[in-house]
């Protein structure tokens, strides 16, 4: 089974707190992660034509290194992990896929921007737990 492999940006703040948050509620282990700063996501960007630098993006590759491989952004990122997790975070993806995505993103954009400032910045990428250490891919391509 392959996958969806979540991109983040390693040493911001909310993004670390939104892979905590798919952790908890991810019963089935449905989703691996790397930090955008990562060997692994520059090899998937790049096939994708976008930057790695570009540190403000959240991505879901689906299929990754398949022939369907697939990259979600932005609001389309978030709202298919929201759906994958289930329950009453399907129902909420359901109601926020109501907005055009030029809205959805511009309000995805608009917490972007200011993501250091709200919820700060590490120096480093903080290291997941042990029992965590499976779910994130470090240097692979499979």
């Amino acid at each position: 089974m392959s996958h969806a492999v979540v991109l983040y940006d390693g040493v911001c703040g909310l993004c670390n707190r939104m892979v905590r948050f798919v952790l908890r509620r991810d019963k089935q282990a449905l989703f691996r992660f790397a930090p955008l700063q990562s060997p692994w996501a520059a090899q998937v960007l790049a096939r994708h034509g976008a930057q790695p630098s570009g540190l403000d993006t959240f991505y879901i590759v689906i299929d990754g290194g398949g022939d369907e491989e697939k990259l979600l952004s932005r609001s389309d990122a978030v709202l298919y992990a929201l759906r994958q997790l289930g329950g009453v975070w399907r129902v909420a993806a359901g109601a926020f896929r109501i907005l055009p995505r030029p809205i959805r993103d511009w309000m995805y954009g608009a917490v972007a921007r200011n993501r250091y400032r709200i919820f700060g910045k590490y120096e480093a990428c903080p290291l997941p737990t042990a029992e965590e250490r499976e779910r994130f891919v470090e240097h692979s391509t499979d």
